[in-house]
């Protein structure tokens, strides 16, 4: 018996040394954030598209880890996948996506993932090594396409997008696992006057303030203050959105409104069967993912909807640049809470936030980030103040999305050429049926009356020009441009000492934009500018190079394209203003003006990004030895005889 105890004894120090023997993996070795990305399985699933196999859609199941080994707490961790097989995200657990999309998503340039519901990785250190609280396993499901049944469809790299964070490029282990060790950049000072506990608050072209200012155990009050700070960026009709993530509901609301007042997801719900006693007439939304827009001017000192700081301009956000009292947004929404988040101090905000307008930049919205309470005036009208209960910060940026049309557009033309160069064909986007026109040919060029004609009640003036000009025609004509706003930009004068242009705007929607504004970015002559005579002009100190112009007071209404006179024979009337800008040579005596100089290299309108021609007007294309006013005429006569 003492030697069957004894072998035991020498069996368990044997099996203990080669545990201890064993070499450490590679998350042992890692003294900072651990991240692999594993791939589970995949299959082929239907249609099955055996003659375009690059086409052919595989489910994928993978999974992604993030362990903090290091020894400092890891807030608001975000990791960056970068998909690569036209992935298409199902699913994904413990996470929300960065840039505020909504699942299913199309990832296949790669997306960010954030942590929800627990955003921050604390060490082995603070938790005595509670991998719960030190890690988080996303689980994610979702379709490939054309990757085929043997092979591994890995992403190109995974990495940690925090701040202060340095990864090297991921390594393989197999041909099934890919993990990274990130460090912390000793080269990154952190801001040491910031409260240890929140994450700074970040800039972007647009910031939303998610504060909590009353807080009760089944629901709270909310503050949500959009500002903008991008000197060109703006909003007109904005529509906010989000995700409620614990089956929320908004109970009421001053200063906005949602877009749709329905409760029957909350009466055929959950929040119907624990409500019982509440007054489902009175709730104003119950969706999963409510919109919500602006109210009207009139409704500002309305004792029930309005009286709050800035709210109710019509969903208009102007850019600082114009008016700053009139760059900030802001509502308040008292919001009902579900089990099992009945606590004063349980409090979560909405995900997936999304904001746009009419007419206006592409916002793309992060997560919301906890950030250090915000500060109100108090309502006593005591000099104090009083801070939020809770506060989070969601970060929008204007990004151009990939395939995107602008809304606008601008036309070129000068003194020294007769035609008109029109914006590009399709240049806002083709038309639903393109049978009657054709989308690659390039726009014809146009007589300058032609402007202010309806693109589909041109074709007899076009051909007509271009005829005259022997110009060549594709059949079937061009496209339109299909831009709601276009600009002309005119060369009216070139002399020693200076030069001219005119700038015309036209608006071919029914839509009025009030407080409009268009930037004028002129590489090599901006610094001369002197004056505008019909709107008001200036060059903004911060954006090089970019001339800002807006309406004169009285006169800052674009109005919409209305009816002729008479609705039988005449054409509908574009919005129009129009104004001649001057500029001086005396510090850009080197400038060419007729060689492209005084044409812009980038246009704005109401912070939307225009389309430009794609060449500039010649000194000496298309002129016939005629005079222009003999040209203009023979057109005309074609016209009319065409008419006829």
């Amino acid at each position: 018996m003492v030697l069957i105890i004894q072998l035991f004894f020498i069996i368990s120090i044997f099996n203990a040394a080669q545990l201890y023997a064993q070499e450490p993996t590679a998350l042992d070795n890692c003294n900072g954030i651990f991240i692999s990305y594993i791939y589970t399985t995949g299959k082929r699933i239907p249609p099955i598209l055996n003659t375009e196999p690059t086409k052919q859609p595989y489910r994928f199941e993978s999974s992604l880890d993030i362990v903090n080994n290091g020894l400092e707490e890891l807030k608001q961790w975000r990791v960056f996948v970068g998909f690569q097989h036209d992935e298409l995200l199902v699913s994904a657990s413990e996470v929300v996506l960065a840039d505020g999309g909504s699942l299913p998503l199309g990832v296949g340039n790669g997306t960010i993932f954030a942590g929800f519901p627990n955003p921050d990785l604390k060490t082995a250190v603070q938790t005595a090594g509670d991998e719960t609280q030190m890690g988080v396993q996303v689980k994610m499901v979702g379709t490939q396409f054309g990757v085929g049944n043997a092979s591994v469809p890995m992403p190109g790299n995974i990495t940690l997008v925090n701040d202060g964070w340095t990864c090297p490029r991921p390594t393989m282990n197999g041909n099934a696992t890919m993990q990274v060790c990130c460090i912390k950049d000793s080269n990154f000072k952190a801001d040491e006057t910031l409260d240890v506990e929140f994450l700074p608050r970040q800039k972007g072209d647009l910031t939303i303030m998610y504060d909590v200012t009353r807080t009760y155990e089944s629901n709270y009050w909310a503050q949500v203050t959009i500002s903008n700070h991008n000197l060109l960026g703006r909003l007109d009709n904005w529509r906010l959105s989000w995700d409620w993530m614990h089956d929320e509901f908004i109970y009421t609301m001053k200063g906005a409104y949602p877009s749709v007042v329905d409760s029957s997801d909350c009466i055929f719900g959950r929040q119907g069967q624990y409500y019982q006693q509440l007054d489902f007439a009175t709730v104003l939304n119950c969706e999963r993912r409510p919109t919500i827009v602006d109210l009207p001017l009139e409704k500002t000192n309305d004792t029930i909807l309005g009286m709050i700081p800035y709210c109710c301009r019509n969903g208009t956000i102007l850019p600082p640049s114009m008016d700053p009292s009139k760059s900030i947004s802001s509502f308040q929404i008292n919001v009902f809470k579900m089990p099992p988040d009945l606590n004063r101090s349980q409090l979560t905000p909405p995900q997936n936030w999304r904001i746009n307008g009419t007419l206006n930049p592409d916002y793309k919205c992060g997560p919301p980030v906890r950030v250090s309470p915000s500060e109100f005036p108090d309502s006593s009208g005591l000099p104090l103040n009083k801070t939020s209960f809770a506060s989070w910060q969601v970060v929008c940026n204007i990004t151009q999305q990939k395939g995107a049309s602008p809304k606008c557009c601008v036309s070129f033309s000068a003194y020294y050429n007769e035609s008109i160069i029109p914006c590009p064909t399709c240049a806002c986007g083709c038309p639903i049926s393109t049978q009657s026109c054709s989308t690659n040919s390039p726009a014809l060029l146009l007589p300058s009356q032609a402007q202010l004609i309806p693109f589909d009640n041109r074709s007899s003036l076009s051909t007509a020009w271009a005829d005259l000009h022997h110009l060549p025609m594709s059949t079937p004509l061009p496209c339109g441009d299909n831009c709601g706003v276009s600009l002309n930009w005119h060369l009216a004068s070139d002399y020693r000492g200076g030069w001219s242009a005119r700038i015309t705007v036209f608006n071919w929607d029914e839509i009025t934009f009030a407080d409009w504004f268009a930037a004028i970015e002129l590489d090599k002559t901006a610094s001369g500018f002197e004056a505008v005579y019909s709107f008001n002009g200036s060059t903004l100190e911060t954006v090089n190079n970019t001339i800002f112009l807006q309406g004169l007071q009285g006169l800052n209404y674009l109005v919409g394209e209305t009816d002729g006179a008479n609705l039988e024979k005449d054409y509908r009337i574009p919005g129009k203003q129009q104004s001649v800008i001057s500029f001086t040579k005396k510090n850009t005596p080197d400038i060419n003006i007729a060689a492209g100089d005084g044409f812009p290299t980038k246009v704005y309108f109401n912070g939307e990004e225009c389309a430009l021609p794609e060449l500039l007007p010649g000194s000496n294309s298309h002129i016939l030895g005629l005079s222009v006013t003999l040209a203009v005429l023979q057109a005309l006569v074609a016209f009319l005889f065409l008419q006829q």
